[in-house]
């Protein structure tokens, strides 16, 4: 899921400030024109209805007000009220109100603009939820287990790296892949192992963090590879330590294929580990077109001067893209992959009534070189494609192909020199 791409406290500062703005100033909050007529219903179908149409007020006000984009990229917002608020008073529980919720905001086309349930803010907030603890990449039209999670259900029940996923409780498998499963809950896969036979396991989900642990190890050549899932505090400690140990490796390998992104103050803090002087890390503009740049942060770095190539593809997302962008346009990095999400802008975190959250985008952003990456992502400097023979063998021509950059065997773009 697409993390807010502000520090955890600055996004508290502004939520206290928030809600003292709300107390003091109540009268700024807008209200849809269209409102939705409860008499005649029976007094708890009234009371749940009232309940829904507090948090969907809140939603439709949140947006129409603080929105990047005042414009909405041209969706009539007062007429999505009329569509959507009586299917939000109707909704018979959490899961059904925040689906209409999310199919108002969608036509928005936002990647950071997301209404949150009670039991999806929990899950955000504590990086933990029920799983069977196993990743599904699709190669070639086909779902391949890309990696397991160690001490998992799906671990404990034999499922392997290259296994091609068929069909989830009896149904084949679709396009897309979003499943969500409750704690306890036994779940039917069956795969086709390395021999193309046929595997059939039930595990129980059990609650797992959704992020993995940092790796790094070293390479043939002496170059390091190191992954981490998050720009957050943690992660940000995690590589500066790993930058600072192996300061005299020739080369590094970062891989954010799997990084959704995280906070700009960590961001800052970790292009700055690359670099012996702060650094410009692009632009972000806000609702009234006032323009902030941003720089690294250098106090502490490890100011790593060897080579360094930055591993990108589908799921790389918000802060590791802007990671890879600002390291791309300043010739700091090769970026090597696949063409990232296109999902950069700023979001903030707003509580709603009943306990769920609206992550709403506040800026859109540029990189140093001036490129909007939202909805377009950042295209690498050497593209790989990945097959499913690839990916069934565990063969990861990324790294190889970072190795051969490393090495000086590859020639590498003249934009990316």
């Amino acid at each position: 899921m697409h993390r807010a791409v502000r520090p955890a406290a600055a996004r508290r500062w502004l939520a206290v400030v928030a809600a003292a703005f709300a107390l003091a100033l109540g009268g700024c909050r807008t209200l849809p024109s269209a409102r939705v007529d409860l008499s005649g219903q029976p007094p708890a179908a009234a009371a749940q209805a009232k309940a829904n149409l507090e948090v969907f007020d809140a939603v439709w006000d949140l947006v129409h007000r603080k929105h990047y984009d005042p414009r909405l990229g041209g969706v009539d917002w007062a007429a999505a009220a009329a569509t959507f608020a009586p299917r939000a008073a109707a909704a018979a529980d959490p899961k059904a109100l925040y689906a209409v919720l999310n199919e108002m905001l969608a036509p928005l086309n936002d990647s950071h603009t997301l209404a949150l349930s009670p039991e999806r803010r929990s899950e955000r907030r504590t990086a933990a939820r029920a799983r069977t603890g196993f990743n599904l990449l699709q190669v070639e039209g086909r779902w391949v287990v890309a990696e397991v999670v160690p001490g998992s259900p799906a671990e404990e029940a034999g499922v392997k790296p290259g296994w091609i996923a068929v069909a989830r409780n009896g149904r084949p498998l679709g396009p897309r892949t979003e499943f969500g499963a409750k704690e306890g809950e036994t779940v039917t896969w069956e795969f086709l192992d390395a021999e193309d036979r046929t595997v059939t396991v039930s595990p129980a989900a059990r609650r797992l963090s959704t992020v993995a642990p940092p790796t790094a190890r070293v390479l043939p050549g002496g170059f390091v590879y190191v992954r981490f899932d998050e720009f957050d505090g943690p992660g940000r400690r995690w590589l500066g330590r790993q930058l600072e140990e192996h300061r005299a490796a020739p080369g590094v390998v970062i891989d954010l294929r799997r990084n959704p992104g995280g906070e700009t103050f960590s961001l800052g803090i970790s292009i700055g580990e690359v670099f012996d002087r702060a650094v410009d890390c692009g632009t972000f503009v806000t609702r009234g077109g006032r323009r902030s740049l941003k720089r690294s942060w250098q106090l502490g770095s490890a100011n790593y001067a060897g080579k360094v190539v930055v591993l990108v593809d589908g799921a790389t997302g918000s802060a590791a893209e802007i990671f890879a962008a600002v390291l791309q346009d300043h010739g700091r990095a090769v970026v090597v992959g696949r063409r990232t999400a296109g999902a950069v802008l700023a979001s903030w975190f707003y509580r709603l009534p009943g306990g769920g959250e609206l992550q709403l985008s506040r800026e859109d952003y540029l990189a140093p070189k001036g490129r909007r990456l939202e909805g377009r992502g950042l295209e690498p400097d050497i593209a790989v494609v990945r097959t499913l023979a690839d990916a069934r063998r565990a063969i990861d021509r990324d790294v190889e192909t970072a190795l051969g950059v490393l090495r000086g065997e590859l020639a590498v773009p003249a934009t990316a020199r």
